[in-house]
């Protein structure tokens, strides 16, 4: 979304522990980034009950997810100013799909990208629903609604993942259920402007579906099988999402009437900086994190993006700071604070 922050979500049981898949090599050029880096091994003496001992490499990948991933809802919102919603929103995915594929490759040998048709299976289905139904969504909302209100309707992942943890048996506790009440709450407060017509309803609506889409994705993240190389299964992912967001793209009739000499010098570079930051660096990073950290802490961008992403519109695209964005907003970051504060606790 933007790139939809959102596997990154609090959960207890199984999905909470730090992933037993080994973390792959790194093989990205000089200047690490966080995600380069192999987690810490394990400490020889047994941490104190409750904790875990928190890498380096971890926090550095959670400040990339805090900020590109903040900041790309203004890059999206500067794309669409000249160009195709989902056309651009494939071609960005695809390419930095290709290129991580392709690090993968010449890092670690053609043998990294391997896997089994039930894990080509599970990548197409989270590029899917990750990247066409949750960014694609978001996409395409922010051509109706400022980029602000998206990022702050976006920060309600987590209390979706809540009521699907519920769903399916799990008790996350009175904390994540008042989170959940909470994030309801400031959701009706954010779309009470399109319900007055003072914004287009369908650009809410929209991503409200992006979000659902991202969180089923999410949850399903640790429950089927994928790849052992965390960097290998995100190039798919991005592969089979771009390729859904262009085949829609073509299907809405994107394409007739688009000229490539029609985008700004602004639209490209904003393109060039999704690609290269928002998808390749900041996805990468992500899908590392759901391998070597809990989701509780990689569920702390949901309440970091969205601050980025409302003071960058503000600044740059003079997006306006209403009483519904600020009240709802609030609540809702304050859900998510809640939840992921008492699932770190249990």
């Amino acid at each position: 979304m933007r790139d939809l922050p959102t596997a990154g979500t609090p959960s207890d049981g199984p999905a909470e522990s730090i992933r037993s898949a080994p973390p792959a090599e790194s093989f990205l050029p000089a200047a690490p980034i966080g995600p380069v880096e192999a987690p810490a091994p394990p400490v020889t003496e047994p941490p104190s009950p409750g904790r875990r001992r928190i890498s380096g490499a971890v926090w550095a990948a959670l400040a990339i997810v805090y900020v590109v991933w903040g900041s790309t809802y203004l890059g999206i919102a500067v794309v669409i100013e000249t160009m195709p919603a989902f056309l651009s929103a494939g071609g960005r995915f695809v390419l930095a799909g290709l290129i991580l594929a392709a690090l993968v490759a010449w890092r670690q040998g053609p043998a990294a990208l391997r896997l089994t048709r039930a894990q080509l299976g599970s990548v197409t289905l989270l590029g899917l629903m990750l990247l066409l139904g949750g960014n694609g969504l978001v996409v395409l909302a922010e051509t109706a609604i400022p980029s602000g209100l998206a990022a702050l309707l976006v920060a309600v992942v987590p209390a979706w993942v809540v009521v699907l943890r519920r769903c399916s048996g799990e008790r996350p506790g009175l904390g994540a259920y008042g989170g959940v009440l909470f994030g309801l709450v400031g959701l009706v407060v954010l779309t009470m402007p399109g319900l007055s017509g003072d914004i287009r309803l369908w650009g809410v609506v929209a991503v409200l579906g992006a979000t659902i889409s991202w969180s089923v994705g999410s949850f399903a993240s640790a429950r089927i099988p994928m790849p052992a190389n965390p960097f290998a299964a995100s190039a798919y992912e991005m592969i089979a999402g771009g390729i859904g967001c262009a085949l829609v793209g073509f299907g809405r009739g994107e394409h007739r009437g688009f000229v490539f000499d029609d985008v700004s010098t602004s639209s490209w570079i904003a393109l060039g900086y999704l690609v290269v930051f928002g998808s390749l660096v900041a996805f990468t990073a992500y899908a590392w994190l759901l391998h070597s950290a809990p989701l509780s802490l990689v569920a702390t961008y949901a309440y970091v993006n969205p601050v980025v992403a409302v003071l960058l519109g503000a600044v740059f695209l003079q997006e306006e700071l209403t009483w519904s964005i600020a009240v709802g907003g609030a609540i809702v970051v304050a859900g998510v604070c809640l939840i992921v504060t008492t699932e770190r606790r249990r």
